[in-house]
Formats: C-alpha cells, structure tokens, sequence
C-alpha cells in the first residue's frame, strides 16, 4: 500500500491508497503516522508508518454512475488542521480525477 507522510505542526499524517475490492472503489485513508521501529533511514516515509484511518474516501472506479464517498471511523475524537485536511482532498481529487479518465467519464 502506497502512502504519503507529511508533518505539520510537529504531528505526522499518513495518506494510503489501496483497493478495496469489496466496493470495488479505491480507498484513499488519512490517518496520523506512527513512528516506525528504527532502520536509520532520515526519509520521513520511511521513518513513520501510517496509523489506524479516521477518514476515508471510497473512489469508484468501475460504476460510471457512482459518487465518490466519504468515511468516518473515529471513536475518539481527531482534530484535522486545515492545511492537512487540504493536502488530503487534493490527493482524493487526483484519485476521482485518474478513476473517471480510465473509467470513460
């Protein structure tokens, strides 16, 4: 599963991507990053791992009709800075974007 790590304001957030083959759609997952056990590699997606989603974006990529939709898994409560929250929908925008070229839309 491809990931993308970021930092803002000293806290680590981790973006995947995957298939999930259930929705046939693909998941894009936000998600704060974990620090990984230590490899001495400096790259900070190398260096944190990403945690348990508390959002995610199902992007349909079969279904010409059907609406990309959103996900909520947060049992405890996530403050999502702005600057994060952008980072994440550009990436999701790209995902709809990539889906509806290979899909015909």
């Amino acid at each position: 599963m491809p990931s993308n790590v970021r930092e803002h304001a000293g806290r680590h957030y981790a973006v995947v991507f995957h298939y999930a083959l259930h929705d046939d759609a693909w998941s894009v997952e936000l998600s704060e990053a974990v620090p990984a056990p230590a490899t001495g590699d400096t790259d900070a997606a190398a260096t944190y791992l990403p945690g348990a989603a508390f959002l995610a974006t199902l992007v349909p990529d079969e279904d010409p009709t059907a609406e990309p939709t959103m996900r909520v898994y947060s049992p405890e409560e996530h403050v999502v800075p702005y600057e994060i929250t952008r980072w994440y929908e550009e990436q999701v925008a790209d995902q709809v974007e990539r889906c509806r070229e290979t899909s015909g839309r």
